[in-house]
């Protein structure tokens, strides 16, 4: 792959090129990304999506949309920095093709910011319960009916692949989605891969799959355009583009150092446990009067948890340009983080994470309540669209239709296509959406 290539200004849904060095400097091509990803109405959702606390009621634990923009934040630093060192090394980049610095720390950021826009409502558990009422659920009865490939999206259902569909689909007066450009979309595609095989090696782009059957070849074209490499001659699978390490990177920084501290202001934590893990990831860069000067636990916490954030940008940027040749031919197969001499740390904060916070009571109860509404919701809709369809509608089916979008594929020949149009809706659900439309459904408001 070369860069020349990966940092494609052309817009998804457009048939012509863009050069970087025709732009306006007030308003750069890729900064454009951005603002779309931003002022779209299913970024906006985000801030009633879960991010670890289902349906928390208190203000400083975060929610899906703040945990993006900390990400956004995050890989807008990683992307400056390594774009800083990309242009010292490949100078024509800048003197011949007119990138700067700051286009790099744009896609980054505008990724990073689009990364959770496909998740379900109630977190990663609204993925599995998706996915559950397809293999054990009345979904299941649909397996004869559909492809492998097809079945195994639902079964699998990814939030990643659900954000692709979100800012590349087409509707009517929105041609090719938010129109990112396609810089952007590689590094947003952290598993650039078909449902099958599955996991078919241990390579980090292997571990999931980046995008639906509807949806293959809108990324085979975003793959294309790229120069992407492919890693499979029967299905479609590609290489990561390489900006899109930095984007797994922000988001693995973010999650594991600030789900942290939210279990710590929550008081899942002991204040005691969070310092001394802390510490040992930052401890040679710790101004100790400034610290001892710190009176209460969230401020301590929030001056360590910048530093570890700070420390943790520092040597992935390192750890990028140590193996960007590798990147760059496709042969790098692990995320950046799992090269950091600080992986004994980290993993200790993860374990720490998942069996006080991620396993609290609080957490699995209202991930099971999650189980229930959205299977609820899968179920009547789904019966509803397809008896439509079969003109076996029951008055209750056709009152259920009005109350869905317009949008909804409930005319689509194809079997998938309904199905996964139902889950697609079904996942744009906010939290709280998901609760009110399940108790309409129940009878238990109006």
């Amino acid at each position: 792959m070369n860069w020349e290539q990966l940092l494609s200004l052309k817009r998804f849904g457009d048939t012509n090129k863009r050069l970087r060095k025709e732009q306006d400097e007030t308003r750069l091509g890729f900064e454009v990304d951005y603002d779309r990803v931003i002022f779209s109405s299913e970024f906006r959702s985000l801030q009633d999506k879960t991010q670890v606390i289902p349906l928390s009621q208190t203000d400083f634990v975060h929610t899906r949309l703040t945990h993006s923009l900390e990400v956004s934040v995050v890989g807008r630093s990683l992307g400056r920095r390594v774009g800083q060192k990309i242009l010292q090394k490949h100078p024509q980049l800048q003197n011949v093709h007119g990138y700067q610095v700051n286009d790099f720390g744009a896609i980054v950021a505008a990724a990073a910011l689009a990364h959770d826009i496909g998740n379900p409502p109630f977190g990663h558990s609204g993925e599995k319960a998706i996915g559950e009422f397809f293999i054990s659920g009345n979904g299941k009865a649909c397996k004869s009916e559909l492809q492998p490939k097809e079945y195994q999206d639902l079964c699998d259902f990814e939030g990643n692949a659900n954000g692709f569909k979100i800012v590349t689909q087409s509707r009517e007066g929105r041609e090719g989605g938010i129109r990112l450009s396609y810089a952007t979309l590689g590094a947003f595609t952290k598993y650039p891969k078909e449902s099958l095989p599955k996991k078919p090696t241990n390579h980090i782009a292997d571990k999931k799959y980046g995008f639906f059957q509807s949806d293959k070849q809108s990324f085979v074209a975003v793959a294309e355009e790229l120069g992407m490499l492919k890693r499979s001659e029967t299905d479609v699978s590609f290489s990561r583009h390489p900006l899109a390490f930095l984007v797994e990177a922000a988001d693995d920084i973010c999650y594991t150092i600030i789900d942290f501290e939210d279990g710590i202001n929550l008081g899942l934590i002991p204040e005691e446990f969070a310092l001394e893990y802390l510490i040992k990831l930052v401890k040679s860069s710790i101004n100790t009067k400034k610290y001892g000067q710190l009176t209460n636990t969230q401020d301590r916490v929030s001056y360590l948890r910048a530093l570890a954030i700070n420390t943790l940008i520092n040597e992935v940027v390192d750890i990028f340009m140590d193996n960007e040749a590798a990147i760059l031919n496709g042969e790098f197969d692990t995320a950046l983080l799992d090269k950091s001499k600080y992986e004994a740390q980290i993993n200790d904060i993860i374990k720490l994470s998942i069996d006080k916070i991620y396993q609290s009571t609080e957490v699995v109860d209202k991930e099971i309540a999650g189980y229930g509404v959205i299977n609820s919701l899968l179920e009547v809709y789904t019966k509803a669209v397809n008896n439509c369809y079969d003109g076996t509608a029951s008055n209750y089916d056709k009152l259920i239709l009005k109350g869905l979008p317009k949008t909804l594929e409930v005319k689509q020949d194809s079997l998938y296509e309904r199905l996964l149009s139902v889950c697609h809706y079904v996942s744009l659900l906010s939290d709280s959406q998901a609760i009110l439309n399940y108790k309409k459904l129940k009878g238990f408001s109006i």
